[in-house]
């Protein structure tokens, strides 16, 4: 498949991006480098390749999980600016 500089001129538009001449045949051949290599990729027989979902084989290493004691009403308030009645007080947003 080739990207030709009419393709990437359209794709631009549609992305609402404006290049000019020489950046749009720059992006055209640059484009077309990865196809080609994406190309190559795909003509490696991967048959016998295990399907990974990572390159290296990694444990998940997460902390257990623990029920700890909430914040108090008022240490959750203490830094808000303008508390009311044990809430956050915030501006209206709907008219």
């Amino acid at each position: 498949m080739s990207i030709d500089i009419g393709t990437v001129r359209h794709i631009a538009r549609l992305a609402h991006l404006e290049f000019t001449d020489s950046e749009l045949e720059m992006i055209s051949r640059q484009l077309d480098g990865i196809l080609d290599y994406i190309d190559k990729l795909n003509q490696l027989d991967t048959s016998r390749i295990q399907p990974t979902s990572h390159v290296t084989h990694m444990a998940q290493l997460l902390r257990e999980d623990r029920t700890l004691p909430s914040l108090r009403v008022s240490e959750a308030l203490a830094n808000a600016p303008d508390p009311k009645e044990d809430h956050f007080a915030v501006p209206k947003v709907i008219g």
